[in-house]
């Protein structure tokens, strides 16, 4: 007989200093704005409440600063730096994209663009539910059952574990997904498997 079901919470970091349009990815050195520590902030008061049991991040600066305060609230609660965690890779990492979205108008980048469905321009999306699949059972594990773990990670790794939980076709608009930045998308997972997903967005307000 199984026991009672952990909660997993994936958040969103916060809204990122990149005033030049720079598509950082994996790229180190890019940190929260002024708007992305309160946006960590509200999200602190979100969970403050909530008996969490596992800490877990991607190892990039942007969920080590949204998770900072979290785990400020919690300093007997070790976290965990986990890889698989990490934004997806592109190809165009590093690249300038403006208001045109000119690193695309380029020719070089054109032969990126051809399998929307994969998709060509970087980690297939295939392969990023299998990673985040894994994190989300162990987390859920690390948790316990009937335990609460909180996970911070990236928009598409976050987007492709909720439709993957959901049965959606992981090709997608990216314009389409909700995902906002420091929003929460809860699974609730029995036996490695996720039953539920909950959807919140406690920054909302500094959208």
């Amino acid at each position: 007989m199984s026991g009672p079901a952990a909660v997993v919470h994936l958040l969103r970091h916060g809204e990122v200093d990149n005033p030049s349009h720079v598509l950082y990815g994996r790229l180190p050195g890019y940190h929260l704005s002024e708007r992305g520590h309160a946006m960590a902030a509200l999200a602190a008061a979100y969970f403050h409440d909530v008996p969490l049991t596992h800490l877990r991040c991607s190892p990039l600066e942007r969920t080590r600063e949204t998770l900072a305060p979290i785990a400020a609230d919690r300093p007997d609660l070790p976290v965990a730096f986990d890889e698989r965690l990490v934004e997806a890779a592109n190809v165009f990492e590093g690249q300038v994209f403006g208001p045109r979205h000119e690193a695309l108008r380029r020719p070089a980048a054109w032969k990126h663009l051809l399998n929307p469905l994969r998709p060509s321009w970087g980690e297939p999306y295939a392969d990023i539910v299998v990673r985040m699949q894994a994190a989300v059972r162990d987390a859920a594990e690390a948790a316990g059952p009937g335990g609460q773990a909180l996970v911070v990670s990236h928009q598409l790794p976050i987007w492709m574990a909720r439709c993957a939980a959901e049965g959606r076709r992981l090709a997608h608009d990216p314009r389409r997904r909700q995902c906002a930045l420091a929003s929460v998308t809860t699974l609730t997972v029995a036996d490695g498997v996720v039953i539920k997903v909950d959807y919140a967005e406690p920054a909302a307000g500094l959208a």
